[in-house]
């Protein structure tokens, strides 16, 4: 029997015995919302949708300060195997995903069977703002330039104050932790990953960079379209993430033997 959760970090989503569970961090601004309809259709996962303060059932609690504070919080609250595990990471989520795995890694615990990133460059490649950052611009400001920038803003939200003032909080606090992050260089992580992105949003070769940080297999899937490709073709996007999950099953088999 796995030990309990606390039930405020996880949406999980239909039961899914025998299947590995899918641990799912969402980008900057975003919530558990973004995964809970792909709960019905990735059959080869137990779906968990990490829930991060400041949004959804979490909305008043303060989000933490830096990107570490947020992964001690995130390990000391949610245990992570002996059950085969893979974690699913867009934009900041990606990060978060492989900063988790880091942790996991120094403290010598279970690591993920898989990492599935998606949207987010090699991050020892420096590409956040480090002058001008975007956290520190008034509310409307900022929704507007990450608007301009990577979309992913509804239309209705942009056209209403009500729904803007409910984004900006954790959209300001989530690029804070972006903005304020610096990588430090480690060995590589014994951690299979897969990459996944639109063609019109990361290069190849920003893509490529991420096999500097594993020793295992790097595969790379693009598919058409900008930052939030996947919300424009959820279809073979799922597809992609039924491959890399079957494929934590059949490392799960050789490691049993």
């Amino acid at each position: 029997m796995s030990p309990a959760v606390s039930p405020r970090w996880l949406f999980t989503g239909p039961p899914r015995p025998g299947a590995p569970s899918l641990y799912c961090f969402a980008h900057a601004g975003g919530s558990v919302i973004e995964y809970i309809r792909w709960a019905r259709d990735t059959p080869a996962a137990q779906l968990q949708g990490v829930q991060l303060p400041g949004r959804g059932s979490r909305y008043g609690e303060p989000m933490f300060a830096s990107l570490r504070a947020l992964v001690a919080a995130f390990l000391d609250e949610v245990p992570l195997g002996p059950e085969p595990f893979a974690f699913f990471g867009h934009s900041l989520g990606s990060l978060i995903a492989y900063e988790v795995t880091r942790a996991l890694r120094d403290a010598g615990r279970p690591l993920p069977y898989r990492l599935i990133l998606s949207g987010y460059p090699a991050p020892h490649r420096r590409h956040v703002r480090a002058t001008d950052p975007l956290h520190r611009l008034p509310d409307d400001e900022l929704i507007e330039r990450v608007a301009k920038l990577h979309g992913g803003i509804p239309q209705e939200v942009l056209d209403s104050a009500e729904l803007r003032e409910l984004i900006v909080g954790p959209l300001r606090d989530d690029y804070r932790v972006l903005e304020t992050y610096t990588w430090r260089e480690a060995e590589p992580l014994p951690v299979p990953i897969t990459l996944l992105g639109g063609s019109a949003d990361h290069t190849r070769e920003e893509l490529d960079a991420w096999r500097e940080h594993t020793t295992e297999d790097l595969t790379i899937r693009q598919f058409p379209g900008g930052h939030f490709y996947l919300r424009q073709h959820p279809a073979p996007v799922l597809r992609a993430l039924e491959e890399a999950l079957c494929d934590v099953g059949a490392r799960q088999e050789r490691t049993a033997r």
